[in-house]
């Protein structure tokens, strides 16, 4: 997905449609609070080749960021907060997890 001023571009499949950024910020969001509780795995682009992939609960979804509950095995954080504009930027991505 790429965006530009309010305007985000989406292609999926032979799709590709132009939608209104604060449209693609609600649509993310509610597919967020549709999964609170939800364990997920994210991976994010921290720039220069380095990347992050950490495992948690989606905790909790607030009007322009939402929090993960990382494993505490796993990791000495205990939650980490991204915006919705990263998914958007596609600084992160995240997947579901059974």
């Amino acid at each position: 997905m790429c965006y530009y001023n309010k305007y985000a571009i989406i292609k999926c499949n032979n799709y590709i449609g132009v939608i209104e950024l604060p449209s693609a910020i609600k649509r993310i969001r509610m597919d967020l609070e549709n999964h609170l509780g939800s364990r997920i795995k994210l991976k994010a682009n921290r720039g220069r080749k380095k990347t992050v992939i950490r495992e948690g609960v989606l905790e909790r979804t607030y009007p322009h960021v939402f929090t993960v509950r990382l494993d505490q095995s796993k990791s000495s954080i205990p939650r980490v907060s991204y915006s919705y504009i990263d998914i958007l930027t596609e600084n992160i991505e995240f997947e579901y997890l059974n």
